[in-house]
């Protein structure tokens, strides 16, 4: 039996327990001192013949005794039985606590009286020497002769005994005095005690296991809680006490002190167990607490106990006597509780203290306990459960008072209202008490029962009173009579205890729930227990016989009074009273003297019983009165009252004593004697109930304040226990404290919080009540319907707490986790579980449960139809019981789950519940695991079709299983509905157990898989699992491992039977440790299957005799996939083997080979042979070391293939003797399409060897070679017309470059050539150049990042010279370090040179231009950003020759701008006579040089240039008679800038374009220009955007407009006279071709007179009127251009013009047949809509530019795209971006874009889909393309890797857009690789995707083009 295992006391016989332990208790006896053994054999009657003096005599001897008198009390009667064990139990050491748990269950609760064994002071005696180390005075003494020690004890015997006698007198008069007091008597054999371990240190804290470790034994607190399976009588529990330390535990009024006294009255009649020949002292340690100074043991004994008759000789007598057999004396200390200073536990033994010499009494009280005074005498000491902990290692035995149970509370009620009240309401009080819980809970302790008493005793009367009933007695008008002239004098005598505490309970609660049976006039019981002390309050005061306060009784009636009015007649005499009660709790003081109170308050208190008087003695031992509140409870509500009502009281003291206490104690505990009552007082006078009572008190002299001050201070307790209720950190313990806190408020809204807090209230190791369930139901009940909680673990609990359990509300989860709950527990739950309607989740786990208990809860669970979970493991339901539980399965249909572990139960259980799956549909998941985890798993889907419904699950793990056991097992599997999947795994297997399961297997119903891991161990098993394949033809695969972890699992087909094509079965026999023999073994066991599909032989120790016996059956296997042979120990041989296979088998299509087998060895195979030729076969050797030999024989069988063929040597090592191995075999493998050799190449000698390939075979048509990365060589099937070659990374120098160089030369031509990054600096290019002659280059050389200065730059560009056929040069000796020579194939070309970023000095200027005088070819120059100086500048532009054809020169530097602008431009103006045209824009220089012109245009654009600033040029523009243009167009010219203007207009005679766009805020400005504009009459174009137009200035434009044909007034500020002037004016213009009215600010008049205008003027040809239109205005404008046929560019963005107008619009496009741009975004054009407009523009084929961006266009228009745009082959831009185009609109869009030809530009930016992979597969199509914009479409890997395929076939490619998309690493490297290949292209914007910035910054190194920033 385990220490958890408890014992049902009705179910044990005591003789049977005997017999059933006495071969322990033979071993425990055999260990026992032989005083011991003597005691018990004198328990024998004499007549039974034996013999004790014997005992002695050997070991044997002992033995023999010993047995038989074990065997003598196994057959005696059942109270001789109980009393030896009870006697055993409390005399005898090292009794294990499981073992003297359960012989004192059996012998305390026997139907018998609990006798006492006898015991002489002999066997006392005997026991006391055995036990004590050190020998007594008078062992030490008894050596002297009889005759000297009689002379020298004789007179101390005497004046002992005298002194004996003394003390029993004492005694007897204390016990007199307090026995007048009692209403019933006292007798040790009716006072219950629950024992505990002794020197146990603190309570134990929650050991209730958590979540991960539910199901698993809980361990339980040490029966502290006085359970009443674990109890024995106080005069059974002190038995055997003497020479020890007895500790008796109780709480405040339970009677401790009238118990000791009682004890000693018994001491003094000569009964009991203490023996009257000893001297029992009876000391309290209130007064022990008032001893200051050191006293002596004589001292205390003389001057505090009981001073002797005689004098000094007397006292030394008595003293020596004492000291020379201390075991003679019984020292009861009383009320530990209330001593203020701490006694301690000696670690070390000290020498003994001398009984003379003065010490602490704390030192003195320490001493006498841990026997350095006295040793050997018997001590009992008395305190509060708390206070044990102090007293661990010094007490020998520990015990608890427990309380009174209902009987005897009903009893003493009896008793009270028949001896001090009124007799005839005796009966209606014990009915009020056991309604109340609050009454009740307090009743258990004695002291607060007669409370209890006095205040229904006063509510009864003031009933009587209220109803004018005539009371049949007068209290008092029978004489009072003491208990002991009672009838009877004591209680009955406990028959069947147990039984009759039952009946108590139940009749209690029949009482308390049945509220008929008080009288309809019921007495307002209080609610709170404070309420309950307001009425004790008012009741003592109602004691009040005061002549002045009497109720005149003449009327015999009696006013009623409220709690306030009464309170409210005592206030000053209350006041005091609370501030003496609040004094003594701030001082920890419960005795006041005399001082302490005035005198008429003291009088009024001992009238009314507020207080009682104690005699105590001083220092010097003079007798003085003392006074104490009646009980510790009424002082801390008086000092409740004081702090509530008083404002002395701080808000810092009230929150220092507002704390919850914990019921753990520890040893930090602060010792107090109080009650911890003080906060639940405090907490209920802040109800709103109490205020009037607390304001009648707290009122100031003056009569006013005192409710707002008690509101205020109601307000700040409520506010505290708020934050409290907010807490999430509490323990169980304060939970409970918090909830009775809150109960006592009354207050709602924080019992709401409580729960909101923690929905489920945990509770841990604490005994619970009655009245704590209550206020927990009080907390509970506030959460309506949301839901609580409530998880007991190893709380103690009465029957009757469940009864109170019902008033909680809402439950949806109750939890009970403790050994002490069994099946009477079960059965209590049982009748109460269907009032939990809401109950969800129920938890009984870790308990005592049986077969019974379990009976009882399935009957009950029947009424709870919504329960979803029940978890009843870990306890003792075996077979039976779990029988019980799953008959209910069926009859609740919400059930989720059931856990049915841990309860001794059998795999019979286990067959059950697989047979329940037939019955109850419902059930989902079966899951044991051995015995420790049964959990059944139902459907939530019940009410789905059972189609839908998914397929249950089995798994039972780990179990032992037979042959006969699993065919039971697979009996039961077969009766089984369809299961998905059957978990067999763990356990002992053999192989005819494994081959009995796949006998059955095949009349299993398996949908899924069948697992048996940890099974299958040997390749015998293996080979009769193999088998399933072929015989069970529902099995699809079978995975084998039996290497650690072993595993094995049959997958099945799902049920259903597929065609022959697609079904696939699986073998894989991984980590098997195969060997070749073993699988000869396999291949038979598979038979002539062919259907298996796949098969994975990895990792086991086939070698090359394997692999070729594998290779042997590939015939017999036609549907093959795929074989895994990795890891099985083969060599190079078996390589070759595998070559030889991919050549030999027309099915074996794909050999991937890596670290030479070890890593991976797979063949793939491919089941369609029709075009065998054609069919691409591969064959990867990775990471692995080649040797040239193993090269030479690879490549020889490789050669025989005859299909294509792809060879990967990838990260692998290839020699220089490998890779001209592998060139000699190269020319033969004519069927080689790609060779793979990336990561493999690390040397530049390897490198350029692998070039020569160029010359060995004419098929390779592209060589990649790159150091450490993707290296490719790719062959045509016939002789390739152009080679693409790219080798970088690598460092060429010697006889490597010049090698290299020798194979370009000799090798094909080539469409490319990339150098880059191969350290050749200067010397390398410059070789590479002379070499350039020679070479047959199509497309461009790469020669970036090469290390280049500015002397290979010019090298560079003297390439423009000397060879003709190059196009172009790029060189950036920046950070890109890019250097680009382009090729042309044709003779008359074009040249261009770029240089950026070069740092160039004025003689590389000069011999630039040098070179370039002798290249007239060159017409296109580019610098940006070289940091040239201007002088250097003019100096180049000087020396530059221009040819005919003329020479564009571009020049850009950060510093040309403003002045600086001005100052060169007019520079080159003047030292360069052949400038056509001249502009500058932003920092950018543009000339046009040709030989022989005419000035014709300046421009100084966007480059900050302020009206002073255009001086210089004044007399520039003055001698250019024969300029055209003129555009200074946003700066900031100003006021000068106009006057500067109209001083040059004048002699520009043959200007005629003007622009003067601007963003100016001055109207004067566009006054004098317009009236200087109007001076020029040769001017036709004109631009003054932005500017600021007056009346006049438009007054001077409508004279100007006839003659204009452009005109552009976008973004001006116009008055609206004006606005209205010139739009009228324009009407007049009939010779406009363009116009740019942007941002016009529309009227109704205005919209008119601009659709007049546009009416008159048919000319048009440009129109862009962007952002004017209102919606009222579209159609009349739109209407208004029907006369416009000339139209080639329009701009409407912004009209918004929808459907209507787009329906006017598509009327008008058939009219302009050249148009040229159309853009019209933002105008709510639909789907519909769009598909009619592009219907329409089929008519405009010359349609070059489409923007539609940002409308609603759909599907509909890009399947309309599809069939209009193929006709427009002029388009160029395409934009419709912001649309809501989805997948089949991409693919339609795809479908036009391949016919786009000229295409440059296409934004598809947030087009509403991420699948545009179809639309960048087709810019294939486009190779004029150069902008791509795929933003904001969350587009990810597959689009990046798409657009990186197709950007090398876009040479002109500069730009795409990416941003905002879901690219990750992977699509950013496939664009890095494709950017090598795209020279031209500048930019990748990678700006928001999914790239982290390490990731980001680690592509950006790789290649700057890639940007990850917003900007």
């Amino acid at each position: 039996m385990t220490m958890d295992e408890e014992i049902d006391p009705n179910e044990e016989n005591v003789n049977i327990v005997l017999a059933q332990e006495s071969p322990e208790l033979l071993h425990i006896l055999r260990s026992q001192s032989p005083a011991v053994i003597m005691q018990l054999c004198q328990m024998m009657p004499n007549e039974a013949g034996w013999n004790i003096n014997h005992l002695t005599s050997s070991a044997t001897a002992q033995t023999e005794y010993i047995t038989a008198m074990l065997e003598y009390f196994r057959l005696a009667n059942t109270a001789d039985c109980c009393k030896f064990l009870q006697s055993m139990c409390l005399l005898c050491e090292n009794i294990p606590m499981y073992l003297e748990s359960r012989l004192m269950s059996a012998a305390g609760y026997a139907n018998i009286d609990a006798a006492q064994c006898p015991a002489t002071e002999q066997t006392l005696s005997l026991r006391n020497t055995d036990e004590n180390s050190r020998p007594s005075e008078t062992n030490k003494k008894s050596s002297s002769p009889p005759s000297e020690q009689q002379l020298i004890k004789r007179p101390r015997i005497d004046h002992w005994e005298q002194y004996i006698a003394a003390v029993m007198s004492l005694l007897l008069r204390r016990w007199e005095r307090l026995s007048e007091l009692l209403v019933k008597e006292v007798h040790l054999e009716n006072v219950w005690v629950s024992p505990r371990t002794a020197n146990r240190g603190r309570e134990r804290p929650d050991q209730t296991p958590g979540s991960t470790e539910k199901g698993s034994r809980t361990p339980e607190a040490d029966g502290d809680y006085g359970s009443a399976e674990a109890r024995v009588t106080l005069e059974t529990f002190l038995q055997g006490c003497s020479g020890k330390v007895t500790v008796l535990l109780g709480q405040a009024g339970s009677g401790k002190t009238l118990l000791m006294s009682c004890l000693g009255q018994q001491w003094a009649h000569g009964l009991g167990p203490i023996p009257s020949s000893s001297l029992f002292v009876l000391l309290e340690f209130r007064q022990l607490g008032l001893l200051c100074h050191p006293v002596s043991l004589s001292e205390l004994l003389f001057r505090h106990y009981l001073p002797p008759t005689g004098g000094d000789e007397e006292k030394r007598a008595i003293v020596d006597y004492l000291l020379s057999n201390p075991e003679q004396s019984c020292w009861v200390l009383d009320g530990y509780d209330e001593f203020h200073s701490k006694l301690t536990k000696q670690e070390v033994q000290k020498e003994l203290l001398h009984p003379t010499s003065p010490v602490p009494v704390a030192e003195l009280i320490s001493g006498l306990l841990n026997r350095q005074l006295l040793p050997g005498c018997t001590v009992v000491i008395t305190c509060r459960v708390r206070d044990v902990m102090d007293l661990e290692g010094i007490s020998d035995k520990v015990g608890q008072l427990l309380g009174w149970d209902c009987q005897e509370i009903k009893e003493y009620v009896h008793n009270f209202f028949e001896v001090k009240a009124n007799r005839g309401l005796r009966a209606k009080a014990g009915d009020l008490l056991l309604s109340n819980q609050h009454l009740l809970a307090m009743s258990s302790l004695p002291a607060l029962c007669n409370i209890c008493c006095i205040c229904l005793e006063h509510l009864l009367l003031e009933e009587r009173d209220q109803g004018g009933t005539q009371a049949a007695e007068e209290r008092g008008s029978e004489p009072r009579k003491t208990a002991r002239e009672k009838k009877g004098g004591s209680h009955a005598e406990r028959q069947n205890h147990e039984g009759k505490r039952r009946g108590s309970i139940d009749k209690m609660m029949d009482v308390s729930n049945d509220s008929a049976q008080l009288s309809p006039t019921q007495v307002q019981i209080p609610s709170t227990l404070t309420q309950v002390y307001l009425t004790v309050l008012s009741a003592f005061l109602s004691r009040d016989q005061d002549k002045d306060r009497r109720i005149d009784k003449q009327k015999n009636t009696r006013p009623p009074l409220s709690v306030a009015n009464a309170l409210s007649q005592y206030q000053s005499e209350l006041c005091e009273l609370s501030q003496l009660a609040w004094k003594g709790l701030e001082d920890s003081k419960i005795l006041f003297m005399e001082e302490d109170i005035s005198r008429h308050v003291l009088e009024f208190s001992i009238r009314t019983g507020l207080l009682s008087q104690v005699e105590l003695r001083l220092e010097d031992g003079t007798p003085v009165n003392s006074y104490f509140f009646t009980h510790l409870t009424l002082q801390e509500f008086l000092g409740a009252v004081r702090i509530m009502t008083s404002q002395d009281v701080s808000d810092m003291q009230l929150r220092k004593r507002f704390s919850l206490k914990t019921r753990w104690t520890t040893k930090s505990d602060q010792r107090t004697v109080f009650t911890d009552s003080l906060h639940l007082f405090i907490c209920g006078l802040a109800s709103p109930h109490c205020t009037q009572a607390l304001a009648s008190l707290a009122r100031t002299s003056s009569g006013t304040g005192g409710q707002n001050w008690v509101q205020r201070q109601q307000a700040l307790v409520l506010k505290l226990l708020k934050n409290l209720c907010n807490s999430n950190t509490l323990t169980g313990p304060k939970v409970l404290e918090l909830c009775h806190c809150v109960q006592e408020s009354q207050d709602h809204q924080l019992a709401k919080q409580v729960v909101h807090t923690r929905p489920t209230l945990e509770l841990r190791n604490i005994r619970l009540l009655p009245n704590d369930v209550d206020a927990l139901a009080f907390v509970v009940n506030s959460v309506c319907d949301l839901g609580i909680g409530l998880d007991f673990g190893a709380c103690s609990m009465e029957l009757e707490c469940l009864d109170a359990l019902t008033k909680c509300q809402h439950i949806h989860y109750l939890c009970f986790r403790s050994r002490k709950y069994g099946d009477k527990f079960a059965e209590k739950l049982s009748t109460i579980l269907s009032k939990f309607t809401t109950l969800r989740k129920l938890e009984f786990c870790g308990a005592s449960l049986t077969a019974t208990g379990a009976a009882s809860l399935a009957s009950a669970l029947q009424d709870c139809p919504d329960i979803t979970e029940i978890n009843l493991s870990d306890n003792n339901l075996k077979d039976e019981g779990i029988e019980h539980i799953a008959e209910v399965f069926a009859k609740l249909p919400k059930l989720v789950s059931v856990m049915l572990g841990r309860n001794n139960s059998s795999l019979k259980a286990v067959g059950y519940l697989i047979g329940k799956m037939s019955s109850c549909l419902s059930i989902q998941h079966l899951h044991a695991d051995g015995m420790k985890e049964v959990t059944v798993t139902f459907s939530q889907n019940s009410d789905l079709s059972h189609q839908m419904k998914p397929d249950p699950t089995i798994s039972l793990l780990n179990q032992k299983w037979s042959k006969q056991e699993i065919q039971e097992l697979a009996g039961s599997l077969a009766s089984c509905p369809a299961l998905s999947i059957l978990d067999l795994s763990g356990g002992q297997w053999d192989v005819e157990t494994l081959r009995t399961l796949t006998q059955f297997l095949p009349k299993f119903s398996i949908t899924k898989k069948i697992i048996l891991s940890e099974i299958c161990s040997s390749v015998k098993g293996l080979v009769i699992l193999t088998a399933l394949l072929s015989d069970c033809p529902a099995v699809k695969e079978l995975h084998v491992r039996l290497l650690s972890p072993v595993h094995a699992s049959v997958v099945f087909s799902g049920g259903r039977e597929q065609p022959v094509d697609e079904t696939t079965k699986t073998l894989c026999l991984s980590c098997c440790g195969l060997l070749p023999a073993d699988l000869e073994r396999v291949c038979r066991s598979l038979g002539t299957s062919s259907d298996v599909t796949l098969i994975d032989l990895s990792s086991n120790c086939l070698d090359n005799k394997g692999l070729k016996k594998l290779l042997e059956v590939l015939p017999r296997l036609r549907s093959i996939q795929e074989i895994n042979v990795s890891n099985n120990g083969t060599n190079v041989g078996g390589v070759v083997m595998l070559a030889g296979a991919l050549c030999s088998h027309s099915n074996l299509t794909h050999i991937h080979i890596s670290d030479g087998g070890r890593d991976k060895m797979i063949l793939k195979f491919c089941s369609d042979t029709s075009a065998k030729e054609q069919q691409l076969k591969i064959f990867r050797l990775n990471n692995s070391n080649i040797l040239p030999t193993d090269i030479s024989t690879l490549c020889r069988r490789l050669v025989q293939c005859h299909s294509h063929l792809e060879l990967d040597l990838s990260h692998s090592s290839l020699t220089d003797e490998a890779i001209e191995n592998l060139l000699k075999v190269l020319p033969r493998m004519t069927s080689l399409q790609r060779l793979n050799v990336s990561n493999s190449i690390s040397s530049t000698t390897e490198a350029v060897m692998l070039v020569d390939c160029l010359t060995v075979s004419q098929r390779v048509k592209s060589v990649e070679i790159r150091r450490q990365f993707e290296s490719l060589i790719l062959f045509d099937s016939v002789k390739a017309e152009e080679v693409s070659c790219r080798l970088t990374g690598f460092s060429l120098n010697g006889d490597n470059y010049e090698r290299l160089l020798k194979v370009l030369q000799q090798g094909p031509q080539l469409s490319n050539l990339d150098l880059s990054s191969n350290q050749l600096e200067d010397k390398g290019v410059k070789l590479f150049l002379d070499t350039l002659p020679k070479l047959k280059v199509i497309s461009y050389a790469n020669l970036s990042s090469n290390s280049l200065t500015q002397k290979g730059l010019l090298d560079v560009v003297s390439a423009l010279c000397a060879c003709d056929n190059v196009s172009g040069v790029e060189v950036s000796l920046g950070t890109e370090q890019r250097c680009l020579i382009w090729f042309t194939q044709d003779d008359a070309c074009e040249k261009t040179l770029s240089v950026r970023e070069g740092s160039l000095e004025r003689d590389h200027l000069v011999r630039l231009a040098k070179i370039l005088s002798i290249c007239p070819s060159v017409t296109k120059l580019e610098f940006r950003n070289n940091y040239l100086e201007s002088d250097w500048i003019e100096d180049f532009v000087k020396l530059l020759d221009s040819s005919q054809r003329g020479l564009s020169v571009s020049i850009e530097e950060h510093w040309i701008r403003s002045e600086e602008a001005v100052s060169l431009l007019c520079r080159c103006l003047e030292i360069c006579s052949n400038i056509q045209t001249i502009r500058v824009h932003h920092n950018t220089l543009h000339l046009f040089l040709m030989k022989a012109p005419e000035l014709t245009t300046v421009c100084l654009v966007d480059c900050a240039v302020e009206g002073h600033q255009l001086a210089p040029l004044r007399g520039i523009i003055q001698r250019c008679p024969f300029l055209t243009e003129l555009d200074f167009s946003n700066n900031h010219l100003g006021i000068e800038g106009a006057e500067f203007l109209s001083s040059v207009l004048p002699s520009l005679p043959n200007l005629t374009s003007l622009s003067i766009g601007s963003k100016e805020t001055c109207a004067t400005v566009a006054e004098k220009l317009s009236e200087a504009i109007l001076q020029a009459s040769a001017i036709q174009c004109l631009n003054l955007s932005g500017h600021v137009i007056s009346d006049t200035a438009a007054q001077f434009m409508t004279r100007i407009l006839p003659r204009l044909r452009s005109l552009n007034l976008s973004h001006c500020q116009w008055t609206v006279a004006g606005r209205l002037q010139l739009l009228k004016a324009l009407g007049e213009g009939v010779r406009l071709e363009s116009l740019c009215l942007d941002s016009l600010q529309l009227s109704e008049d205005s919209s008119v007179c601009l659709a007049q205008a546009l009416r008159n003027v048919n000319s048009i040809r440009v129109l862009k009127i962007n952002k004017v239109a209102t919606a009222d205005s579209v159609q009349d404008l739109l209407a208004a251009m029907e006369g416009v046929t000339q139209m080639e560019e329009i701009e409407l963005e912004g009209w918004r013009m929808a459907d209507r107008g787009v329906e006017q619009l598509t009327r008008l496009l058939p009219l302009w047949k050249d148009l040229r741009k159309i853009s019209l975004s933002k105008n709510l054009i639909s789907d519909q809509s769009g598909d009619k407009l592009l219907e329409a523009l089929i008519c405009c084929s010359h349609l070059e530019e489409l923007c539609l961006s940002s409308n609603n266009l759909g599907d509909l228009s890009a399947a309309r795209m599809a069939l209009v745009l193929p006709s427009l082959t002029c388009i160029t831009v395409l934009d419709i971006s912001e649309n809501h185009i989805r997948y089949d609109g991409s693919v339609s869009l795809s479908k036009a874009i391949m016919c786009l030809k000229n295409l440059t530009k296409i934004h598809l930016t947030s087009v509403g889909t991420s699948e545009l992979c179809a639309v960048a597969t087709s810019l294939t199509h486009c190779p004029l393309i150069q902008d791509i914009g795929l933003g904001w479409n969350n587009c990810g890997d597959k689009v990046a890797e798409e657009l990186a395929r197709v950007m090398p076939l876009c040479q002109k490619l500069t730009i795409i857009d990416l941003e905002s998309n879901s690219v990750t690493v992977t699509g950013g490297e496939a664009l890095v690789r494709a950017l090598q290949s795209c020279p031209a292209l500048q930019l990748i914007r990678l700006w928001r995707n999914k790239i982290s910035s390490s990731e980001a910054q680690r592509l950006s190194l790789r290649d700057r083009r890639l940007n990850f920033s917003s900007t």
